[in-house]
């Protein structure tokens, strides 16, 4: 049985003191939460944070992004290695804003997921569909572009090392979520399509829901066959919110 994954994507928010009362306010009711995995990926300055503060605890932390190189001039940018070594679990790699926004191709996310393998994390593969693709029927080409990319580069073997957040575009932060009819049917459509590569690692590897997944929404959303917790956004910058989705991924395990 897959364990629910619960990530919290703290996204460009939050300032040292937010991010001390956050890790703090998690740290004070992860206890509760037993069967569930429960991560948060900071922003880069404050990964040191997560390093101390989480130490000794069941709350694992990644990075929002990772290079696609191994090492070298590449200003601005930041190795899996590095964040290996700063003790990060997860990397998020192809999320919609980084398509968007910096132009990220299938071929760049693919090289960044196979960069995060390489040090021994494990990416969160980020595949989704806006608005205008939705309605024009192109769900299930998006998605399966996205996730190809990554088969192409490293078969159904390096899936089986990472976790997949379907993240339809047009519920992230507009406070329209899919319905869990909407998200299951595509989980399961990217579950189908990794098993005719290997059934054994279409069964095993997390998918993850990542749309404006709420404390209200999540019991429901994460009770659906093949969705397995989710990649959490807003919700994720409050400890409340964010454990009682904790919460929801534990009654669900």
């Amino acid at each position: 049985m897959r364990r629910p994954l619960i990530a919290g994507n703290w996204k460009m928010n939050g300032s040292k003191a937010d991010s001390i009362d956050l890790l703090n306010g998690i740290k004070a009711g992860i206890a509760d939460i037993q069967k569930a995995s429960v991560a948060v990926c900071p922003p880069f300055p404050y990964l040191y944070l997560a390093e101390d503060l989480l130490r000794g605890t069941a709350v694992a932390y990644g990075a929002q992004d990772v290079s696609r190189e191994e090492c070298g001039a590449f200003t601005g940018q930041v190795s899996a290695a590095m964040l290996k070594d700063f003790g990060c679990t997860y990397a998020i790699v192809g999320h919609s804003e980084r398509r968007m926004f910096n132009g990220e191709t299938d071929e760049i996310v693919a090289r960044k997921y196979m960069q995060a393998l390489s040090q021994g994390l494990t990416p969160i593969l980020c595949v989704g569909e806006t608005l205008d693709q939705r309605e024009g029927g192109k769900t299930e080409e998006v998605v399966a572009r996205h996730l190809d990319a990554v088969l192409d580069a490293g078969g159904a073997e390096a899936l089986a090392r990472g976790v997949i957040a379907y993240e339809p575009v047009w519920a992230i932060g507009t406070g329209v979520t899919a319905t869990p009819d909407q998200a299951q049917e595509v989980h399961a459509f990217l579950r189908k399509r990794i098993a005719a590569k290997d059934a054994a690692v279409a069964e095993s590897v997390l998918i993850l829901y990542g749309g404006s997944m709420k404390p209200d929404n999540a019991m429901e959303l994460i009770g659906r066959t093949d969705i397995d917790g989710g990649l959490i956004g807003g919700a994720a910058l409050k400890a409340g919110d964010f454990l009682a989705i904790c919460k929801a991924g534990d009654a669900n395990a």
